[in-house]
């Protein structure tokens, strides 16, 4: 992680489970990196954790682990530390450092009880670590159950991803009003709808209530037969229209940050 202050972009990704939401975290990730030349911070905030995958790496020691280690110890620090400097000294082990993005990895926890504290722990660390980079991208728990335990406090891009189907964008709409209701700080919601026809011209809808805009993303046959070798997307051609279409999705709303 670079060191220095910079004013971040933050982009989360939501959706209803199957729309391909840790997909377009992964190839928005890669994108940002190869057009920025920046290291890109990526949190895994799903518990079931396949953001690294996506990214072509393990996920490694994650936030859950690191609460069922304090827990089994009495979450006392060492002599000389404060609890709260020994948490982000743990976390800040946990962050796996990378060429071209830093990822860090909530998992699960083991251990009975909610997950109130692992989110406070992972809240409070990307809250420290966005003071440190220039772009975040968050691929969040699918559903909205995370939205009233506030994973993401606030973002500049709030993507929300549905496919063609009545219940998926009903979803969307669902995750739209509650992070309004929850008054999360987002500063632009975005409906994307995902793994359209490759001949599509655009999304189905142009206009949504409840989102700023709306964007299409069409699918990929590379990234279909890829995921029968490897997740990883790191080799997806540029040229491929879900990879092209990810990337014109995140430089317009950079270009209106």
């Amino acid at each position: 992680m670079q060191g220095g202050a910079y004013l971040t972009f933050t982009v989360a990704v939501d959706g209803k489970g199957g729309v391909g939401k840790t997909t377009f975290a992964a190839l928005a990730i890669r994108h940002l990196h190869e057009s920025t030349g920046e290291v890109i911070l990526a949190v895994d905030a799903d518990p079931n954790a396949n953001l690294g995958l996506k990214l072509g790496t393990e996920p490694g020691r994650t936030v859950g682990s690191i609460r069922e280690e304090l827990t089994a110890t009495g979450e006392e620090p060492p002599k000389g530390m404060s609890r709260q400097e020994h948490l982000e000294y743990q976390i800040r082990l946990a962050l796996k450092e990378g060429a071209s993005f830093d990822l860090l990895t909530m998992g699960r926890q083991e251990g009975p009880g909610c997950y109130c504290y692992v989110n406070n722990m992972l809240r409070t660390f990307v809250d420290a670590l966005s003071e440190q980079c220039k772009y975040v991208v968050i691929d969040n728990e699918a559903g909205m159950e995370h939205l009233s335990r506030r994973t993401t406090r606030s973002s500049d891009v709030f993507f929300v991803l549905c496919d063609r189907s009545k219940t998926s964008l009903e979803a969307a709409r669902r995750i739209s009003a509650l992070a309004s209701e929850m008054k999360l700080s987002t500063k632009r919601k975005i409906l994307v709808f995902n793994m359209l026809d490759p001949e599509s011209e655009g999304p189905p809808m142009h206009e949504v209530e409840g989102f700023d805009a709306v964007h299409g993303v069409r699918k990929s046959s590379f990234i279909q037969a890829r995921t029968q070798e490897s997740e990883s997307l790191l080799d997806v051609p540029r040229r491929d229209p879900a990879f092209s279409d990810v990337a014109r999705a995140v430089d317009a709303e950079r270009a209106i940050k």
